[in-house]
């Protein structure tokens, strides 16, 4: 018996397998392209889906109707589950699961948790690209309960899917929020004192309000950090959740709390690469390809050098020294002494530098808090999935 239920229910849940509760969808159909799902459209960690590609060209695939449930098959780890909410078509990567007398909210509910992706994983066929098996997927053990409590059960979990939903979107409305104020701010298109106070930015280069890092860690932290997006730079253990950084890295620069580093690595969201500061650990190496520097807070204060790299504005200068299409280990070709001298239009008066500080500080607080009551909500949910079912 699962450790919550709801009043009113009682008796033994049936056991059998998946394969008497879904068949797989076989039949082919033709769609238009904003009705037709790829692995890359489903989100990761049972997220739901991304926006589709607004394009009428036909394309050919695997049928699904509204209610149907959809699993990426390659790397199911990445746990891409979603219920459509209308007809389509899928490609080949993807599984169609049709739910044959049970309820399909209850159903999708099944099989989005990381005890079904766990099974899963445990019948792939491949390494680098692991694939589940179809008939693998079919023999996972699972138990139902009557179609009333199957309902009362999708109803409950629905309201709190829902719940997470306009979390995310309150999340994302913060993010473009938060990046269209940032832009403004950093691009002078908004000033934060009156007119007849304000006073002309001036042009730095880096290095007029940076110092290079070039220490190295000699044993001094067992931290080997990398780059998040949301999270700046975090330890690799947490992040990959294995170390992919050398076992010696006495060679690796030393960070200490409060500095920054540069990971040229660049992806759709940092196409010149990223700056981050050092903020959850007091000491963490980074490898010899970032290159490391402090802020000299006489000239321009971190706060502000923060929010900055947070902005595009920085990427001008970037742009100006990349050697076009060159890359080494696979990061942009950004000569060292060329990303020292590139110019950054910043305030040089502390009071309007402290001015936007506090601005923008405030508003990614809000959207801090949104992301801490959505991972809440997230954790909630799992917790519940554990307990309603067997």
């Amino acid at each position: 018996m699962p450790k919550l239920r709801f009043p009113g229910f009682e008796g033994e849940w049936e056991n059998t397998e998946l394969g008497n509760l879904a068949i797989y969808g076989k039949d082919k159909t033709r769609v238009t392209k904003n009705h037709f799902v790829s692995t890359e459209n489903i989100e990761q960690n049972f997220g739901g889906i991304v926006p589709f590609e607004d394009s009428k060209t036909m394309v050919d695939g695997t049928e699904f109707t509204k209610g149907d449930i959809l699993i990426a098959n390659i790397r199911p780890y990445l746990k891409k589950i979603w219920q459509s909410d209308m007809d389509g078509a899928c490609n080949a990567d993807v599984l169609v699961l049709k739910p044959q007398e049970i309820d399909n909210v209850f159903f999708y509910f099944l099989v989005a948790q990381n005890k079904f992706i766990d099974y899963v994983m445990g019948g792939v066929k491949g390494s680098k690209m692991p694939r589940g098996d179809k008939a693998h997927i079919l023999q996972y053990n699972t138990a139902v309960p009557s179609i009333l409590e199957q309902q009362q059960i999708a109803k409950f979990l629905s309201l709190l899917s829902n719940r997470i939903a306009t979390q995310k979107e309150l999340v994302e409305t913060l993010k473009k929020y938060k990046r269209g104020v940032f832009e403004a701010i950093f691009s002078q298109r908004l000033r934060l004192v009156p007119k007849e106070e304000q006073k002309s930015w001036k042009a730095f280069k880096l290095s007029d309000f940076t110092t290079r890092i070039t220490r190295k860690n000699s044993g001094t932290t067992d931290i080997p950090l990398t780059i998040s997006a949301q999270y700046g730079l975090i330890d690799q253990r947490n992040f990959f959740s294995k170390v992919v950084a050398s076992t010696d890295m006495g060679g690796y620069y030393l960070l200490h709390n409060g500095e920054y580093a540069y990971n040229r690595s660049t992806s759709n969201d940092y196409p010149f690469g990223s700056i981050k500061r050092l903020e959850l650990y007091d000491k963490g190496a980074v490898s010899t390809l970032y290159l490391c520097f402090s802020i000299n807070e006489n000239v321009v204060m971190s706060d502000l050098a923060k929010w900055y790299f947070e902005s595009s504005q920085w990427y001008q200068g970037v742009n100006e020294i990349c050697a076009e299409g060159a890359r080494n280990h696979g990061l942009l070709n950004v000569p060292t002494d060329g990303f020292f001298s590139t110019i950054h239009i910043l305030p040089s008066d502390t009071e309007e530098q402290a001015r936007i500080v506090m601005f923008l500080s405030r508003i990614h607080y809000k959207l801090v808090q949104a992301q801490k009551e959505l991972e809440k909500l997230i954790c909630l949910r799992n917790g519940l999935l554990q307990q309603l079912f067997i």
